[in-house]
């Protein structure tokens, strides 16, 4: 069933209504730009530092592009390798989920004795912070592959590696374009985290100098940079999903 007009354009909608309401709210109380700066507010530094946003925003963006193809590299290829295991998936997961669980933000300084300051830690905590979703639905897309199919396709002769290659990875691509979704949107966190510590360009850098110097309309205007950037990533993510695995999601449509 086909989306509706009013639901599709439903999320635009309220993003117009909270405008409109935090653009009320600053005028009618006189909130302070220092404190809490105005949509308005924000629009006009956008307008104002657009050459040295625009810098920024490029340099966060490739960066995180990097961080964020290394991720789907070595997720996949170590996704397959646990999920192709009930073994190591048993043995490999809770370790996994351990690492996850460390505030990445720690590793930054860490990065920067290795590397230096500058794009290196941040590509690396992009990919850190980012991995993790992808290995894991990849993992789970491969290990819960029914244990009926795997017995029929072997008695028609198919090998493991057949089952896995034909069968196990077009079943994990709904888990896969899922977890993409989720990576990139942390990779622009990961991104912007270590340049806030370890470089001196970037979003992350600009969030600092302007909160340094009292610039909040040109801090938040960083947020929405950064904001922008991961939503369109992720509607570009949901629509190769959408056009790959449409098999999958009959009932969305």
């Amino acid at each position: 069933m086909k989306k509706s007009l009013l639901q599709k354009s439903a999320p635009w909608l309220l993003l117009a209504l909270v405008l409109v309401v935090w653009q009320a709210i600053c005028s009618l109380f006189d909130v302070s730009e220092f404190i809490f700066p105005s949509p308005a507010a924000i629009v006009q530094s956008l307008v104002e530092f657009a050459g040295a946003i625009a810098l920024h925003a490029w340099r966060t963006f490739w960066v995180t592009m990097a961080g964020f193809a290394i991720a789907v590299v070595v997720g996949v290829v170590l996704g397959m390798i646990v999920g192709s295991s009930p073994f190591l998936y048993s043995a490999a997961y809770p370790l996994m989920t351990a690492f996850n669980a460390l505030p990445k933000a720690a590793f930054v300084p860490i990065l920067v004795v290795w590397f230096g300051i500058g794009a290196g830690p941040a590509i690396l905590t992009a990919f850190l912070i980012s991995f993790f979703p992808i290995m894991v639905n990849i993992a789970t897309g491969l290990a819960t592959l029914e244990p009926e199919m795997e017995d029929v396709l072997r008695v028609l002769g198919a090998r493991r590696l057949d089952v896995l290659l034909k069968v196990g990875l077009p079943r994990s691509l709904p888990y896969f374009f899922a977890s993409l979704k989720v990576a990139i949107t942390l990779a622009f966190v990961g991104t912007t985290v270590s340049e806030m510590t370890a470089s001196n360009e970037g979003i992350g850098y600009l969030l600092v100098s302007a909160g340094s110097s009292m610039r909040m309309p040109l801090a938040f205007a960083g947020l929405v940079v950064i904001g922008a950037m991961a939503m369109t990533m992720y509607e570009l993510f949901s629509v190769v999903e959408k056009r790959t695995t449409g098999w999958a999601h009959r009932g969305a449509h």
